[in-house]
C-alpha cells in the first residue's frame, strides 16, 4: 500500500509539470540588461527560474555575475548566495 501511494503521488507531480518556456533573442537580452541594472544600482531583483518542470521565484540582490559558468550569484535576504543558471531564468523584474 505505501509504494502506491507514493506512486500516485509521483504521478501527480509530473501532472503539474510545465514546459520550459521558448525566449526570443529580445526577451533574453531584456533580462540580460535587467540584471545587469540592478547589479550596477544593488536593487533588489525577482529572478523567475525553471528547474525540472517547475518555477521558482528567488528574491535578491545580484552580487556577481559568472560569465565562464554563465551564472548569476544572488545574494539573498538571509544572506546566502544563489547560483542560477542563466538559461534557467524565465522572468527577470526589478524591485522598487
Amino acid at each position: 500500500m505505501p509504494e502506491h501511494v507514493k506512486m500516485l503521488r509521483e504521478v501527480e507531480r509530473d501532472l503539474m509539470r510545465v514546459q520550459k518556456p521558448i525566449l526570443d533573442e529580445y526577451q533574453i537580452n531584456e533580462f540580460e540588461r535587467q540584471v545587469c541594472e540592478a547589479m550596477e544600482f544593488a536593487t533588489p531583483v525577482k529572478l523567475t527560474v525553471w528547474r525540472d518542470g517547475f518555477t521558482y521565484d528567488e528574491v535578491g540582490r545580484v552580487h556577481y555575475l559568472e560569465p565562464i559558468h554563465k551564472e548569476v550569484r544572488l545574494q539573498t535576504e538571509q544572506g546566502t548566495i544563489s547560483r542560477i543558471k542563466f538559461a534557467d531564468i524565465v522572468a527577470v523584474e526589478i524591485i522598487e
